[in-house]
């Protein structure tokens, strides 16, 4: 993972580094606080470390550092990050966008349950809402968007066998924000929001039957242990904010921030690169086989989706989680969704049903 890492940078830094120089150069010296992600989800742990650690340092002729620590080893979590952030607790924060949709559900609108099918899609319109996204962290958070990452697709991770979407019916399964709770109501299932952090010894409790997470989040921590089937029916992608105070960023001389929204674009596409190794990867960490590099090796069986399935899949996310999270935002916010996501993927939110 980290040579892999290191290499990718090297050539995106290589790139970046053309822009850089001049105003590099000139850069005062600045030191300044970081809340990264979870230690134990190694594709975005690792990337974000090496950035604040060894490649803002060079792209900066040292000038910028940082002092970057994961949240989980402070005791904080992800749908807190934002709060913190505009407490000024720390200059620069990480977190999951649509945990922050209790605060304000537009943070939802671009990883809504089975909206974005794979990787390249979900970058796609995850750019197409940064906009609205940005607006809304600066009024209501006093926070600017910088970038946006990922986690490979959001699955369930079951403790006993589950052979289809009908054997999700009358189970406990855990999930992390509304549009998922949507989707699982919808089939029959019980929701249980719980933080990452938690899910382990919930399942080894029988506290929840299944967990949705990533396909390689959940094996990075350990989730195989206390499961035994994967069912990758895509519940979206857990996108991630890089965000800053915005008195901090205000505050930083214009120099400064030219240099952060170069550093940020380079970590912004290595994000997404790594995520979609690990995405590539994920089945072969979860059942044992070669290549692994960004994972450990599992015995886990992985039910194929059926073509039925996936009909049934679509319709809800058309015809509930869609309507659903517009209901929550709201008809103008919808309006902006189908004027914004709507055109890249070609959907739109009947307005009328709102």
């Amino acid at each position: 993972m980290r040579r892999l890492a290191i290499s990718t940078l090297a050539g995106l830094v290589a790139g970046a580094m053309v822009a850089v120089p001049a105003v590099a150069g000139d850069l005062p010296e600045v030191k300044v606080k970081v809340i990264g992600n979870y230690s134990t989800v190694r594709h975005a742990a690792e990337p974000e470390q090496e950035f604040w650690n060894e490649i803002v340092p060079e792209m900066s002729n040292g000038k910028v550092t940082a002092d970057y620590i994961h949240q989980d080893l402070v005791g904080t979590k992800d749908f807190q990050m934002l709060r913190f952030i505009k407490l000024g607790t720390t200059q620069f924060g990480v977190g999951d966008i649509s945990k922050m949709a209790g605060d304000d559900p537009t943070f939802e609108g671009c990883d809504l349950a089975g909206l974005a099918l794979d990787i390249g899609m979900a970058r796609k319109v995850c750019n197409a809402w940064k906009p609205a996204m940005d607006r809304v962290m600066q009024e209501k958070f006093n926070a600017k968007l910088l970038a946006l990452g990922t986690n490979p697709p959001q699955v369930f991770w079951c403790r006993d066998d589950v052979a289809g979407i009908d054997d999700l019916k009358g189970r406990k399964i855990r999930v992390f924000n509304k549009t998922m709770a949507d989707f699982i109501q919808a089939i029959g299932g019980t929701t249980i929001n719980m933080a990452f952090g938690d899910v382990v010894p919930a399942l080894q409790r029988g506290v929840v039957d299944c967990a949705v997470t990533g396909t390689t989040s959940g094996n990075s921590a350990g989730w195989p242990e206390v499961t035994t089937h994967i069912y990758p029916m895509y519940l979206g992608w857990s996108i991630n904010f890089q965000a800053v105070n915005l008195d901090a960023w205000n505050g930083f001389a214009p120099e400064v921030r030219a240099f952060f929204l170069e550093a940020f674009a380079v970590l912004e596409d290595n994000m997404w690169a790594t995520a979609g190794q690990s995405t590539e990867e994920a089945d072969n960490c979860n059942t044992g086989r070669d290549p692994c590099t960004m994972g450990t090796k599992a015995d886990m069986t992985i039910v194929e989706v059926s073509d039925a399935d996936r009909e049934v899949h679509k319709g809800l996310m058309e015809n509930v989680v869609l309507v659903e999270w517009g209901r929550r935002c709201g008809r103008d916010c919808a309006a902006e969704w189908n004027d914004t996501i709507g055109e890249v993927t070609g959907l739109q939110i009947p307005l009328d049903k709102l």
